[in-house]
């Protein structure tokens, strides 16, 4: 059985970050023309300063944005998907995106949950198309972050686009790809063994058969990650409304547990992504950026398209996925990557090496070739056509509109919203920290799996 893919970082992940870390720091230390000194103690301060102030306009974003994907998954009902994406008309693409909008996943988890979709009959338009990417791209943090960083345009040009990737990639699975191979790929993960299915009170990925721990109710087996779970699930929980999910302490705590989960997948990658933006803002002098991105020497098409190209392979490079893509390709644009390229830069976070490598051991081969040759593909177009579409419209952003600034703390809407996200934020801590909270224990909604699934 191909084994669950980390939420996290491995140490070799790390030490390749770390290496291009030392490499971005190199560059600037042998083209700068100041004396080393000098840049080495200007370059940290700025580094640090749009470290700072990157994670000081988009906390309470986070904060919120999570604290709403934690309500989503907390209050409403799980159920089983795989039926409704069984095919790959309108419908089911439609269906994958909004179940993807809604599980605001990080790239890790949303592989693996699309793979037990796909695995369980939905097809790879809805389940490897639709539903994997927009819960990496589509959710409510990257929104939120996009449009602070980056603009209002962005987060628009993102939307659209994100619809037109999922277009590509439902074209390419239903007319290109042989449907043989698609059915090698499902029968690849169902030789695997049986699949996950989330703890229904801390949303782990659990194996029902290596878990000592279940439930059985109303007809239904609930699975758990530990003793602790089991002992905190209430099943009457799964029968309440959303208003009474809402005006319940429970309720606040299930949200609590559901949002912290969502910070343990991604608080390393959003780290990341603020520590590179501030070193490639840092370090990397104007002069190399400017011999980069010297302008449309062979025209403008073929300037945005090959750029587009170098977006996504950054993407692919940097290890970087999900909402701690944002600040790093805020530093591009500001520095002369071309709006739509930015674009296929931020889509290109499925296809890093450790996300190839499991669509290797869930599918196969073949199948993860054409799957990650796929995702580039679409990456690329989906950069290219946003790019003249919103020239076209006037309404590409100035570089110098992104938010990368030096830390200035005023007193202004910012810091309102930065002192309330701080208060919820240890308020939802509070709650998930609390072994219990009223007299419904975590209550909250769950993912069951049927007995004998």
């Amino acid at each position: 059985m191909a084994p669950l893919i980390s939420n996290h970082m491995d140490r070799t992940e790390y030490a390749i970050l770390t290496a291009i870390a030392l490499a971005t720091v190199g560059l600037g230390v042998f083209t700068t023309q100041q004396p080393l000194g000098t840049f080495l103690v200007e370059s940290a301060r700025e580094a640090l300063s749009t470290t700072a102030a990157m994670a000081w306009v988009t906390w309470w974003a986070l904060v919120v944005g999570f604290a709403i994907a934690g309500g989503v998954e907390a209050w409403t009902s799980g159920e089983e998907v795989s039926e409704l994406l069984a095919g790959h008309g309108p419908r089911e693409i439609g269906y994958g995106s909004l179940f993807g909008f809604v599980s605001s996943s990080c790239s890790y988890s949303a592989i693996a949950t699309a793979k037990n979709l796909f695995k369980k009959g939905g097809s790879a338009a809805a389940t490897l198309g639709a539903f994997m990417f927009a819960s990496t791209n589509l959710v409510i943090e990257i929104g939120a972050v996009i449009w602070i960083l980056l603009g209002w345009q962005f987060l628009v040009a993102d939307i659209l686009g994100g619809f037109m990737l999922i277009g590509l990639m439902a074209f390419g699975f239903v007319y290109l790809v042989p449907d043989e191979v698609v059915e090698q790929a499902r029968q690849n993960v169902q030789d695997e063994g049986s699949e996950t299915v989330r703890d229904p009170v801390c949303g782990m990925e659990v194996d029902p058969d290596e878990t000592e721990y279940s439930v059985e109710h109303d007809g239904r087996t609930f699975y758990f990650c530990s003793q602790s779970c089991k002992e905190s699930f209430d099943p009457e929980e799964a029968n309440t409304t959303v208003r009474e999910q809402a005006t319940s302490l429970s309720g606040w705590k299930a949200l609590a547990d559901k949002q912290w989960k969502e910070w343990g997948m991604l608080w390393d990658e959003i780290a990341i992504g603020f520590v590179f933006a501030g070193l490639i803002a840092g370090f990397i002098p104007d002069a190399v950026w400017t011999s980069v991105f010297s302008g449309p020497t062979f025209g403008l098409p073929v300037y945005v398209f090959w750029t587009a190209v170098l977006g996504a392979v950054i993407g692919v490079a940097t290890f970087v996925c999900s909402v701690g893509n944002v600040p790093f390709g805020a530093v591009l644009f500001s520095n002369g990557l071309p709006f739509g390229s930015v674009l296929s830069y931020i889509y290109a976070d499925l296809i890093v090496p450790p996300i190839v490598d499991a669509y290797r051991e869930y599918y196969g081969t073949t199948f993860a070739a054409i799957l990650s040759g796929m995702i580039f593909v679409a990456a690329v177009l989906t950069g290219v056509v946003i790019h003249f579409v919103f020239l076209g419209a006037g309404l590409i952003p100035a570089p110098e509109s992104v938010q990368i600034a030096a830390v200035s703390i005023e007193a202004d809407y910012k810091l309102v919203l930065n002192v309330f996200a701080t208060g919820l934020f240890g308020v939802l801590y509070w709650l998930h920290r609390s072994e219990s909270v009223g007299d419904d224990g975590h209550g909250g909604h769950g993912e069951a799996a049927q007995a004998g699934d």
